[in-house]
């Protein structure tokens, strides 16, 4: 590699990177070009020649998101042991990043501004998507459940994604004044209503 591709490569790293923390800090209304430059220390104009327009800086942000995303559910899901416990620990590690940080969480999911802007977030959120449908399809299967496994998946993906945005939202805050929510206990359920019951 030429000692300009490096730095080239370093600087494309330094603005996603500023706008990541820019992201985490601040929310999405911050990550505008001039203010990820600033915080990269690059001219304000460095941002464009790396990422052709807004959104693909969006989608490679949303990008080092998703690794993050990725990094957090899968050991759960690839450990050994009961497929009811690795699918608590999945649904607790998602629901912990919406929680922790809930702008990034909210532009991962962006599709209307996200979708066809580059960075193959694709490749990144399918392989999550089948490592959870593989502990599904392998509880059902166990069990010769009759429900199309794909079904089974989405439907529980759906839930835990729904609780993971109540959280990051804050939204189940005013729910509290009613009764005592505790999230795991939420989680559990969700996961046992999807799983063949024994």
């Amino acid at each position: 590699m030429s000692s300009t591709s490096g730095a080239a490569d370093d600087t494309r790293t330094r603005i996603v990177t500023a706008g990541v923390a820019l992201l985490d800090e601040e929310g999405i209304d911050a990550v505008g070009l001039r203010a990820i430059a600033r915080r990269a220390g690059v001219s304000h104009g460095a941002p464009r020649r790396y990422f052709p327009t807004h959104r693909s800086l969006l989608a490679a942000i949303a990008r080092e998101g998703l690794i993050d995303l990725g990094a957090a559910v899968r050991p759960a899901l690839e450990a050994d042991g009961d497929p009811r416990d690795q699918l608590r620990a999945a649904a607790r590690a998602y629901v912990g990043l919406a929680r922790s940080r809930r702008a990034m969480f909210e532009l991962m999911f962006r599709h209307d501004i996200l979708d066809g802007a580059g960075g193959d977030l694709r490749g990144l959120s399918l392989p999550l998507l089948q490592a959870l449908h593989a502990v599904v399809a392998a509880e059902n299967d166990a069990q010769q459940d009759a429900k199309p496994l794909w079904q089974n998946t989405i439907r529980l993906w759906s839930a835990i994604h729904g609780v993971a945005v109540l959280v990051a939202n804050r939204a189940l805050d005013p729910v509290a004044e009613l009764t005592v929510i505790d999230v795991d206990d939420l989680l559990d359920s969700i996961v046992d209503t999807a799983l063949p019951q024994r």
